[in-house]
């Protein structure tokens, strides 16, 4: 759904600043034989704006210049523009994959031909967001260029989903693909239309995004006393499955360029967006540091090449398809398997002591996402690129990619006959089953609660199928979600993260910004164990404001520095640059009431918090919807505040509707028999902690919450309280007897 509103900045700003591009007139000569047809490719509504090439060119071939009621952009002027862009672009055509760098050429360009169309045609906001998507590429020389999985693709119904996430949707192939746009629930809010960060409603500039996080966000450490930081980390794991945007990669190690705050002008790159620090913070000014390096993300070719403002893109699959564990490319995904049994590659580093297997080691581009203190030292490799960003993320990758070899293991015993494909496969299909029914049966009455879950249609049934499937909904990641709803968990994230021994008892902890990009600890035997029973034992900070300096100081901190980053910060600069609109924009969209005046709000988030407000921002419309919705008073029963809620219940609903693999659902070729989905639904994050650790015999019933003798007791893992799935009910039976373990996962 897009609003109808026109942009907060000044048309004159717009027209300024596109009008500064200098772009080729349209030669005459040439024109004529650009291949395209010189129908109109789009009206707009209202006389006299077309282009003087578009009124010559018809005169020239003696047709009637067109005086209607509306103006015409020609397919041979969106051809001109075209050719005018392939001057400054050069677009990336590779013979196989695309890689995100690759898409992004294409973005460039399409972003380049829409500011051309705009600046020759006067485009209002209206135009920009409605008109220019309408017009149909394929007609003109983009389809040159245009990468096939945006155009062209033959979907087949097939029992198991694909790994870019192709085909999810049989009639749009790209929903809920790798490598495609946000999908936004609100018109994007461009300082110039198009693509420039958000600015103020005055015409002013925003406050720093740094004021905005020391003012706001200050290190207040309450506690709420029902979350354990289990909800941090299944949430972070989560969020690895959704969304990671695309931006440009330092070419040595793959990390966001290290450098734009001490380069020369003419040696940054041009994606540079530094985060400026005010030469009075209260912490940085102690460390002469006046600015945070930080790059816009790329723009975003639509599908089928279509023209617009610009639209950031997702490198992950839109769907909740476990890449986390198998990664997003058929190639990647087939270097993460052993080759057999239908499992993954594990490194058996325990094997002397018996213990299970950690992840394999990264040893392609070793530095990607990690600080190593040696060059012996390595990091460890997962199907999402992000898995060392902090060693309990680390552990949750550990544990289901071992889930999955579990799995592998005991479908060979029920089915001795599959080959390494089908047991993978298979495997594969359960256990992103099991993070769908988790997430929704576990995490998200947590964090929404049983209302809002019920409100948006997203609590689970307790038997039977579930025909909830509609082609028309589009699972791909909301854009509000991406950078700034889903990172609520930025609020809970504790100081130091504890280890806690089998019989419940703490035993050490360490400061969060020393686990960051160092998952190394794993590296001693029963250490897993112990950070698990720590995540389940160690309660969450409080749903707030409040942020935790160990994210807002000392982000990927150096080894022996003394200070690092801000992720609010961060938060507050990408929602920006990604155009989306403020905290105000939201609550209304969620049909909450909007404020003119500071004074408004007071009763929807503290009275402390709107008098910070109004000593930055200069009108309510201004405040940024990351820093908004963390301030929010909690629903009833939620963790939640109602915009960031409205807007999560929004995306995980997509995502439960727009899946035609959904694990629910029947007659669909990946469906599970009715046997097997009884059996899907016994998942439990405790029974998959139970079966993939070495030491742990007891856990709650519910990990994300704690423990407490009547609601949620802790039980034996060996109890049978806590179920197990039953993996017979996936045995195929071929001509031949064979013997088999009906018991399976009991071993």
């Amino acid at each position: 759904m897009i609003t109808t509103r026109w942009c907060i900045a000044p048309l004159a700003l717009f027209i300024n600043a596109i009008a500064a591009i200098q772009y080729t007139p349209i030669d005459l000569n040439t024109a004529g034989g650009l291949g395209g047809d010189s129908d109109c490719a789009l009206l707009l509504n209202g006389p006299g704006r077309s282009s003087q090439f578009d009124y010559t060119y018809n005169l020239l071939r003696g047709n009637n210049p067109y005086n209607g009621p509306h103006t015409c952009i020609t397919y041979d002027a969106v051809n001109q523009a075209y050719l005018d862009a392939r001057k400054r672009i050069h677009v990336s055509q590779p013979h196989g994959e695309y890689k995100p760098e690759d898409v992004a050429t294409v973005g460039e360009l399409s972003l380049d031909i829409s500011l051309n169309l705009a600046r020759t045609y006067g485009l209002s906001y209206e135009d920009i967001e409605k008109g220019l998507p309408l017009i149909d590429t394929s007609k003109t020389l983009m389809r040159e260029v245009c990468p096939p999985y945006l155009s062209n693709v033959e979907c087949r119904a097939g029992k198991y989903r694909r790994i870019d996430g192709l085909c999810t949707n049989l009639e749009h192939p790209t929903w809920g693909a790798t490598n495609v746009p946000f999908t936004r629930l609100i018109g994007p809010l461009y300082a110039d239309g198009m693509q420039a960060p958000r600015i103020s409603v005055t015409g002013n500039d925003l406050p720093l995004s740094r004021v905005v996080s020391r003012t706001m966000h200050p290190d207040e450490g309450f506690h709420d006393h029902a979350g354990t930081v289990m909800v941090i980390a299944w949430g972070q794991f989560m969020d690895h499955d959704y969304t990671l945007t695309a931006t440009p990669l330092d070419p040595r190690n793959r990390n966001d360029p290290e450098e734009c705050c001490h380069r020369p002008p003419h040696l940054k790159h041009p994606y540079c967006n530094e985060i400026r620090i005010p030469e009075d913070d209260y912490f940085f000014r102690l460390f002469g540091v006046k600015c945070m390096d930080f790059v816009r993300s790329f723009p975003s070719p639509r599908p089928g090449c279509r023209l617009g403002s610009k639209v950031p893109f997702n490198t992950l699959t839109g769907v909740i398809d476990g890449n986390t564990i198998y990664g997003v490319t058929e190639k990647f995904s087939r270097k993460l398997r052993s080759g057999y049994g239908g499992k993954l590659r594990m490194n058996p580093v325990f094997a002397e002591y018996g213990l299970k297997e950690l992840l394999p080691l990264k040893l392609d581009i070793p530095d990607e996402g990690c600080t190593r203190p040696n060059a012996s030292m390595y990091c460890f490799e997962a199907g999402e690129i992000r898995v060392n960003e902090q060693l309990i993320l680390t552990c949750m990758h550990t544990l289901m990619a071992r889930e999955h070899n579990r799995l592998a293991e005991g479908l060979t015993q029920v089915n001795p006959h599959w080959d390494d494909e089908t047991l993978f496969q298979e495997a594969r299909r359960i256990n992103i089953a099991q993070i769908q029914h988790i997430t929704y049966n576990e995490f998200l009455p947590i964090l929404l609660g049983k209302d809002v879950m019920e409100k948006f249609g997203i609590l689970l049934q307790k038997d039977g199928y579930w025909d909830g499937y509609d082609s028309n909904v589009n699972p791909n990641v909301i854009d509000a979600f991406a950078a700034a709803a889903y990172r609520f968990g930025h609020s809970l994230l504790p100081t130091a993260v504890e280890r806690w021994s089998k019989a419940h008892k703490f035993i050490a902890s360490k400061r969060l910004s020393d686990l960051i990009r160092r998952p190394f600890d794993l590296y001693r035997a029963g250490i897993f164990d112990e950070y698990l029973m720590g995540l389940m034992n160690q309660v969450a900070q409080a749903m707030d404001d409040s942020i935790t300096q160990e994210v807002t100081n000392h982000l990927f901190k150096k080894i022996g520095a003394r200070f690092g980053m801000d992720l609010v910060s961060f938060n507050m600069q990408r929602g920006r640059e990604f155009g989306i609109p403020g905290y105000m924009e939201y609550r209304k969209f969620c049909g909450l009431p909007g404020a003119s005046t500071f004074d408004e709000l007071f009763g929807s988030m503290p009275n402390e918090t709107v008098r910070r407000y109004t000593s930055i921002f200069e009108h309510p419309s201004d405040v940024d919807l990351w820093s908004g919705g963390v301030s929010e008073k909690p629903l009833p029963g939620s963790m939640l505040g109602p915009t960031f809620a409205c807007i999560i219940a929004t995306q995980f609903s997509y995502s439960r509707r727009g899946d035609r693999f959904w694990y629910e659902l029947p007659n669909q070729p990946s469906s599970f028999s009715p046997e097997q989905l009884q059996e899907v639904r016994k998942a439990r994050l405790g029974r998959i902690i139970c079966d993939n650790t070495d030491l742990i015999d007891t856990v709650q019933l519910y990990p994300m919450v704690l423990p407490d003798h009547e609601i949620n007791p802790r039980v034996p893992c060996k109890s049978g309280v806590i179920p197990s799935i039953d993996l017979s009910k996936w045995a195929e039976y071929p001509q031949q007897n064979f013997a088999y373990d009906p018991i399976l996962g009991k071993k």
